[in-house]
Order: structure tokens, then C-alpha cells, then sequence
């Protein structure tokens, strides 16, 4: 499959996934670039090891900033708290070229992301958000509940 086949099959998955996919998505692309970021940090090549690490903190903070702080209550301030926490330590990994710091980071994906798999997808296909997607173009109804919620992702490495 060529890499604009690939990108395209990307593109439809993210926008006909529901938000808790959409979070599930997140999970995976943060821990597929710390294990590239791993496999960089050995090979000794610096540029893709930060590249891959900048992604990693990218999706982190994308993460963070989709906390709904005021229906999410304690649990959405926890994993802010988390989050910015998982982003130091991806900022010290790449500073001090050491594999520890992403191994930590990996893991505590990892149990993130199990626990996300284990909710079941309970909204129906009219209760999902609008998601704001590349150069402003927006999915969704415009008088939806949710119209100004978005999500914004970016696939591209």
C-alpha cells in the first residue's frame, strides 16, 4: 500500500471513529512513536529519536488539552496532572538521551490505554462531537449539543 493510500485509509478510520476511539488512536500513536524513539535512542540516531519523542509529547498534550475539566471533575484534573507529568519526563528522555524516562512514559500508556479499551463505545453516532480536522474544515452538525467541542489531530509524522 503506498504511503498516500495508507495516509487516505488513515484519514476515513479518524473521521468515522467515534471520540472514544478517537482516544484510543491517541493512546496508540503515543506509544508507537515512544517505541520508535527507543529504537532511534539504540541505533544512535538523534534526529529521528527526537522527532519521534516530539510526536509523542504532541499527542500528550493533545490529550491534555481535550480534558472536559468541568464535566470530567477529579478524574479529568488527575490525568491533566498525569499528562503534563508523562511530558517532562519525554522532555528529560530527549535532553539526556536516556531510555528509562520513555520505558516509564511507555508504561504508563500502556495501563492508560487498557483501561480506555476497557469502557465500552456507549455514544450513539448522534452524540458525537464535531471534530475539526486539517486546514479548518469541520465535520458534524453546526446546531449539534456539542458544536463547539472539537477535536484536532494531526496524522502526518
Amino acid at each position: 500500500m503506498s504511503l498516500a493510500a495508507y495516509q487516505n485509509s488513515q484519514d476515513l478510520d479518524v473521521l468515522s471513529a467515534t471520540p472514544m476511539q478517537l482516544v484510543r488512536m491517541l493512546y496508540v500513536g503515543a506509544i508507537g512513536a515512544i517505541q520508535a524513539a527507543c529504537g532511534h535512542l539504540r541505533n544512535g540516531d538523534i534526529r529521528e529519536r527526537s522527532r519521534q519523542i516530539t510526536k509523542a509529547c504532541s499527542i500528550i498534550e493533545e490529550l491534555t488539552l481535550s480534558l472536559d475539566k468541568g464535566r470530567g471533575g477529579q478524574v479529568a484534573l488527575d490525568l491533566t496532572e498525569l499528562y503534563v507529568y508523562l511530558h517532562k519526563r519525554l522532555i528529560a528522555a530527549n535532553i539526556e538521551q536516556q531510555m528509562e524516562p520513555m520505558i516509564e512514559v511507555k508504561r504508563h500508556l500502556e495501563t492508560l490505554l487498557e483501561a480506555w479499551q476497557a469502557i465500552p463505545d456507549l455514544i450513539a453516532p448522534t452524540e458525537i462531537p464535531r471534530v475539526g480536522y486539517g486546514g479548518g474544515h469541520t465535520f458534524g452538525e453546526e446546531d449539534s449539543e456539542f458544536s463547539g467541542e472539537r477535536i484536532r489531530l494531526q496524522l502526518s509524522a
